[in-house]
């Protein structure tokens, strides 16, 4: 069952391209990853109803192994040989059922890390689309502000002298600052 909603998220991230509907994309993931969770959700149910029957059969194997001491007890012979054969019939249920309940916690472990995993896609999915969404966003206001006649500050070359030049004049000022500092301090101002 996983294998297909797996198989439904990394068909939904391959779709994902420039053109392709970003809101389409996740919410393909979303039903995915909801399909996912209410599986596991069935899954644990799965689990305890098993749980629940193995609980059964050994309340039901320790019954019989009573009953047929009783019976041994009081020599009851005919007894014996009936609960023996009940108590044979419980235990053979109780070793299929923890048989069964291990293999479901088994599949259960590895069904919620899969549903982890894809959680944490659709997350990145939507957290990736939402700044490329405000980055395309961003682009497109400098586009029109360039095109009014504005300059982009890290693409205007006179903003670059400028800043250089005054970065210049600060370390200018601070050696020159120092410098005095010093003179006072050496007693030669």
């Amino acid at each position: 069952m996983f294998e297909r909603l797996r198989a439904a998220i990394n068909a939904a991230l391959d779709a994902a391209t420039a053109d392709a509907d970003p809101r389409s994309i996740a919410s393909q993931m979303r039903e995915a990853v909801l399909e996912a969770g209410t599986s596991v959700g069935a899954m644990r149910d799965g689990v305890e109803r098993t749980e629940r029957q193995l609980q059964f059969q050994r309340q039901q194997l320790a019954d019989a192994e009573r009953r047929g001491r009783l019976a041994a007890g009081i020599q009851d012979q005919e007894t014996v040989e009936v609960a023996a054969r009940f108590a044979a019939k419980h235990r053979e249920r109780v070793e299929v059922l923890e048989r069964k309940l291990e293999a479901q916690r088994s599949e259960l472990v590895l069904a919620e890390r899969e549903y982890g995993e894809m959680k944490t896609q659709l997350r990145d999915f939507v957290r990736t689309r939402a700044a490329t969404d405000a980055s395309r966003r961003v682009d497109a206001a400098w586009r029109d502000l360039e095109a009014a006649g504005g300059e982009r500050p890290e693409t205007d070359a006179q903003d670059e002298v400028l800043r250089s030049r005054l970065d210049r004049a600060a370390r200018e000022a601070l050696a020159e600052e120092q410098l005095q500092a010093l003179k006072k301090k050496m007693g030669k101002s």
